[in-house]
């Protein structure tokens, strides 16, 4: 119970629950009300000619009462877990108000429409009942969702920030040991790409539909691997291919030196991810470049996009590297 308090909003869930409830039971007293100027059975279904489908009384009442509660629970409840950002918290707790007073004009409209019939074969939906109401859902659902205030509790997210905040304030050099960088190849580069795949794959659409969807994958296979994201910390290099398929995994001890450098993408086997013999690389294009020496004898190669840039990492890598042989010390001067 402890667990379930932490993680949900619980007055966001009494109203997710409640309120579903209360409509429905609102629709269900009206409904009696005037009961007797309605015919029986009830229509609920129309054609062009007039009503088509009918079912009793009860039957109307007691599904339109059900669909009106779960309906909303099924909307509201997204509005209760904390987990959630707060504007989605928002949008769903004024998108099931929405919903459930929609729900519930509808079923309204139905009964209106059949009041003071002997015959339901006669009866329409009430457009008027249709439309006020449901121009009041839309505009109570924006209400509510803009006055929706979300609660905004300590989650495991603010237990990491207030961690690395400690860190930094024990260890103000802790900043300084950290780069995050991002490198592509030149949008000429891109471009040609583009028109090696695409323009092909437009001619081959109408003939070969499966040859031009896979020429048009393989393309942007090839540009995911000309984007990388270079990550340095204390705890050494970490390299992911299109920005998120990690293929380079140093850690800091086994760094013996790293050196800016302006390379050739042939000279490595070409642009791309490469692993030939000893050599593992990631170049996005030929020029800077940071040329990793490992302890076991390999050696990586990364573009630094610029001179700058790769002369940083190189520094940060050299500094952490030595602090992880020194035993997390004071690095030699």
């Amino acid at each position: 119970m402890g667990k379930l308090r932490d993680s949900v909003d619980a007055r966001a869930l009494r109203f997710a629950l409640g309120f579903p409830v209360m409509l429905a039971a609102g629709f269900v007293v009206c409904a009696f009300l005037i009961r007797a100027d309605l015919p029986e059975p009830l229509a609920i279904r129309w054609a062009e000619d007039g009503a088509t489908d009918f079912a009793p009384f009860g039957a109307v009442v007691g599904v339109g009462a059900t669909l009106i509660v779960l309906i909303g629970w099924a909307a509201l409840v997204q509005a209760a877990p904390l987990s959630r950002p707060a504007v989605m918290r928002r949008i769903m707790m004024g998108a099931g108000l929405s919903i459930s007073l929609f729900v519930t004009t509808v079923l309204a409209a139905v009964l209106v429409g059949q009041l003071g019939l002997a015959d339901a074969r006669e009866s329409r939906v009430d457009v008027a009942v249709l439309a006020m109401g449901s121009g009041a859902a839309v505009g109570l659902g924006f209400v509510m969702g803009f006055v929706f205030k979300a609660d905004e509790r300590w989650s495991t997210d603010d237990d990491r920030a207030m961690e690395a905040a400690l860190q930094r304030e024990l260890d103000p050099d802790l900043a300084q040991d950290a780069v995050s960088l991002w490198v592509h190849a030149r949008s000429s580069v891109f471009v040609m790409l583009g028109i090696a795949s695409v323009l092909p794959a437009a001619l081959l659409t109408i003939a070969v539909p499966w040859l031009a969807a896979v020429l048009v994958v393989l393309g942007l296979l090839a540009a995911a691997f000309l984007v990388a994201r270079v990550r340095v910390d204390r705890s050494g290099l970490r390299v992911f291919a299109a920005g998120f398929l990690r293929v380079m995994d140093v850690p800091a001890a086994a760094i013996e030196a790293a050196t800016p450098k302006d390379v050739k993408a042939a000279d490595y086997g070409g642009w791309g991810y490469r692993s030939t013999g000893g050599t593992t690389a990631l170049l996005v294009s030929s020029g800077p470049a940071v040329v990793v020496d490992r302890s076991d004898g390999r050696k990586l190669a990364v573009s630094g996009g610029s001179a700058a840039s790769a002369d940083h990492v190189a520094q940060v890598l050299s500094r952490v590297a030595d602090r992880a042989r020194h035993g997390g010390g004071t690095p030699a001067p």
